[in-house]
């Protein structure tokens, strides 16, 4: 009888939005209203441009862009604000969740999350999947400095979670995460979100249609 070959990773890393959650048409209304009152009509080329860098990243490069008079720090908080309040609202599982976490947990696998979200809007989203117990480790791209494709994020979080970068896998849906996670020295299973279908994911280690596509290569 052959023995089933070991799979190489301890803990699975979930981006959020686009992953866990369809959240992108939220983010971009959230987005354009914050933005609305100082003149400036962001726009879908503007959206893809910044896909997995934080607010900060975001609006330091649009307040130059467009000359806004109010610093980064406020633009992220205002949006953070309307962003807890949509999602409270809006929150609407991807295909998959919660039960893929559910079942990678009971599996005995390591689960984070990694996102270029706010931590407090991290969390009121895991909540909402009432996931809080699969996913207590909750890394947020404002507490580490840089977004993706900075591999920043994901380093803290295989620190986090005591496990080796090369023994995670990481779960995107953007081109930006994706190399984040190879520069972090991860594994990626790419799940391209309508949002970002078009984008290249070549470098990636597994090609998914649907996050339960994961089940049958974690769960052999």
């Amino acid at each position: 009888m052959s023995r089933r070959r070991p799979l190489p990773y301890d803990a699975v890393v979930f981006d959020m939005d686009g992953v866990l959650v369809d959240s992108e048409p939220m983010h971009v209304d959230a987005m354009r209203e914050v933005l609305r009152p100082l003149g400036v009509a962001y726009t879908d080329r503007e959206n893809r441009e910044f896909f997995g860098q934080t607010d900060l990243e975001v609006f330091r490069a649009l307040r130059a862009r467009h000359r806004l008079p109010v610093d980064e720090h406020e633009l992220t908080r205002r949006r953070t604000a309307l962003l807890l309040r949509l999602t409270r609202r809006r929150t609407v599982p991807m295909p998959g969740v919660p039960e893929v976490p559910r079942r990678l947990h009971a599996h005995g696998y390591r689960l984070a999350v990694a996102s270029s979200s706010a931590p407090e809007l991290i969390r009121a989203t895991v909540d909402q999947l009432g996931l809080a117990r699969e996913l207590r480790e909750q890394v947020s791209g404002l507490a580490v400095g840089r977004g993706k494709p900075a591999p920043d994020v994901f380093l803290e979080t295989a620190r986090r979670l005591g496990v080796a970068p090369g023994r995670c896998l990481v779960v995107e849906d953007s081109r930006n995460g994706l190399l984040a996670a190879r520069a972090a020295g991860m594994a990626c299973a790419a799940v391209p979100c309508p949002a970002t279908r078009h984008e290249d994911f070549a470098e990636a280690d597994f090609r998914l249609a649907a996050l339960l596509e994961l089940l049958p290569i974690l769960l052999r």
